[in-house]
C-alpha cells in the first residue's frame, strides 16, 4: 500500500479569524488546548442531550483550524457551524486545497488519535490514490466506528459511541453542547449500550449499516447482550472497569 494515501470520502473546513480556538472550546467534546501542529483530535458536536451530530478531526495550522469531516457531510457541519458563531469574526468555509491522507505504516506521519492500530493521517496539497475503502476495512476490523452511517444522526449517545476510549472526549474542559448528559454518563459509570461491528448477519431493530463486501455490520447493542460482536482489547477492557463499578 502506497504511504501517500487519499481518503476522498473526507474533506475540510477552515475556521479562521478571532479566537477560533476558543470558540470550538465551548462547542466540541474534546479540550482544544490539548491541540498541537502535528497532533490531531478526535471529536464532536452533540445534540443537547449528548447525542452525536457530527464527528471529526480537528488540525491546527497556525491560528487556523481545520475540520477533518466526512465530504457528504461537510456543507451541514459548517452550517452547523456557522449557527453557533453568532457574530464572532469568524470565518468558515471549505479548504478545497488540501487533502486528508492515511496509511498504516508511515510513522513519520501522525498517529491516529483514537488508537495507534489506526495507524497515521496527515494533510497534504495534493491527493494520491484513493484508500478509502482500505482504510474503513482496516478501521472496522479494529472496531472503531465512525461517520453518522454508523453514529447516526442524533441517535447514539456520545460514550456509547465509545468515545471515552478512544479519546474522543474530555471530562476536564468546561461546558459544551450536551456535557451534562456526558459527564452524568462518565461519572456514573453508567455505559448501557454500545456500538460495535459484528459478523454480517440478518438486519434488525439494532443495525446501523450492513457491509456485505467485508461481512460485517455495525449495530448498537446493550452491554449484556452483545453475542457475537467484535471485541477488541480497548472495548474489553472499558467492559471490565464497567463491570467492575
Amino acid at each position: 500500500m502506497s504511504d501517500a494515501t487519499h481518503l476522498a470520502d473526507r474533506s475540510l473546513i477552515r475556521l479562521s479569524g478571532e479566537d477560533v480556538r476558543g470558540f470550538l472550546q465551548g462547542l466540541v467534546t474534546h479540550d482544544v488546548r490539548e491541540l498541537g501542529e502535528a497532533q490531531p483530535l478526535w471529536t464532536a458536536i452533540l445534540s443537547p442531550q449528548g447525542k452525536a451530530l457530527f464527528d471529526f478531526l480537528l488540525w491546527a495550522e497556525g491560528d487556523d483550524m481545520l475540520v477533518d469531516c466526512e465530504a457528504a457531510r461537510a456543507e451541514a457541519l459548517a452550517k452547523r457551524l456557522t449557527l453557533y458563531r453568532l457574530r464572532r469574526a469568524i470565518t468558515i468555509a471549505a479548504e478545497p486545497a488540501r487533502f486528508v491522507h492515511w496509511s498504516p505504516a508511515s510513522f513519520d506521519q501522525p498517529a491516529d488519535p483514537r488508537l495507534a492500530a489506526l495507524g497515521h493521517r496527515w494533510l497534504a496539497d495534493e491527493a494520491g490514490a484513493n484508500a478509502s475503502d482500505a482504510w474503513r476495512a482496516h478501521r472496522l476490523a479494529l472496531g472503531v466506528t465512525e461517520g453518522v452511517s454508523e453514529l447516526g444522526d442524533g441517535e447514539t449517545l456520545w460514550l456509547e459511541c465509545n468515545a471515552r476510549e478512544l479519546n474522543g472526549v474530555s471530562f476536564a474542559k468546561g461546558c459544551y453542547v450536551g456535557q451534562e448528559n456526558t459527564a452524568r454518563m462518565h461519572h456514573r459509570a453508567k455505559v448501557n449500550r454500545r456500538l460495535v461491528v459484528a459478523p454480517l448477519g440478518e438486519p434488525g431493530k439494532r443495525t446501523r449499516i450492513a457491509y456485505p463486501d467485508l461481512g460485517l455490520m455495525v449495530e448498537h447493542r446493550r452491554v449484556e447482550d452483545l453475542g457475537d460482536a467484535l471485541i477488541p482489547d480497548w472495548l474489553a477492557a472499558a467492559l471490565r472497569e464497567d463491570s467492575a463499578a
